[in-house]
């Protein structure tokens, strides 16, 4: 037997936390519900329902769930994966490869000795190639104190937090914090700031809020302010991203 896709069903509760590790074989975790936060490297990314995220092999990275979390997972071993992404990304999930995953996950495994397995296998790469990367992913930053601010900004994105008082809060001054993401991130603190309530906003879109609801959760008190913003972030409107 040599087994190119291995999976795994499993869904966990709002707030459960897969700590960090690491798989030989590349992974594939599609949501069926519930939306995922996931940490890979130097990145963050949140990722609403029906998408999904891509970890090569070797790749540490860990998962929190927001929501009942359906966790619908393919395993790709590694010379079947290689010409597959070297990052982690989140991906839309076109109707057809969610039947595959769902199909693969039925089946339990792919075996390449089985003709129409291989079949299956052939096609998960050849979608997985071919799908829509989503722009889902915050840059990090790696200094204790600004970990500290960006932890603080992940609780609440929609807080009004001053940025003397987030300053204070993580150790160090304002103009070492705004350097600090600046040289770490590529984005000024306000910034970063914006784009992850917009990443927070797109995932409560996909979730199912109104346009205004998802606005709100991601700190703006005007929907047309938020729907200019969310544009210009992702270059769709939050009306088809839900």
């Amino acid at each position: 037997m040599t087994l190119l896709v291995r999976s795994l069903a499993t869904t966990y509760r709002d707030g459960h936390h897969l700590e960090p590790h690491v798989h030989p074989w590349g992974q594939l975790v599609y949501a069926g519900s519930g939306v995922m936060r996931v940490r890979a490297g130097d990145a963050l990314w949140l990722v609403p329902p029906a998408r999904a995220v891509w970890a090569p092999a070797g790749l540490e990275h860990e998962i929190w769930a927001r929501g009942e979390f359906a966790m619908r997972t393919l395993y790709l071993e590694p010379a079947f994966a290689s010409g597959l992404p070297a990052d982690c990304r989140a991906l839309e999930v076109a109707p057809f490869l969610r039947e595959l995953v769902l199909k693969i996950v039925r089946i339990g495994m792919l075996d390449a000795g089985v003709p129409a397995q291989r079949v299956l296998a052939e096609a998960l790469r050849h979608e997985l190639l071919e799908a829509e990367v989503l722009p889902m992913s915050l840059p990090l930053p790696a200094d204790a104190r600004a970990v500290r601010a960006a932890e603080r900004m992940q609780a609440d994105p929609a807080a009004e937090l001053p940025l003397e008082r987030l300053s204070h809060e993580a150790g160090a001054s304002v103009r070492t914090l705004q350097r600090l993401f600046l040289d770490e991130t590529g984005l000024r603190i306000g910034e970063w700031r914006q784009r992850l309530r917009l990443l927070q906003a797109a995932a409560a879109l996909g979730a199912g809020a109104p346009v205004t609801e998802a606005g709100l959760q991601a700190g703006y008190g005007s929907t047309s302010a938020f729907i200019a913003a969310f544009r210009r972030q992702f270059g769709r409107t939050p009306a088809r991203m839900r």
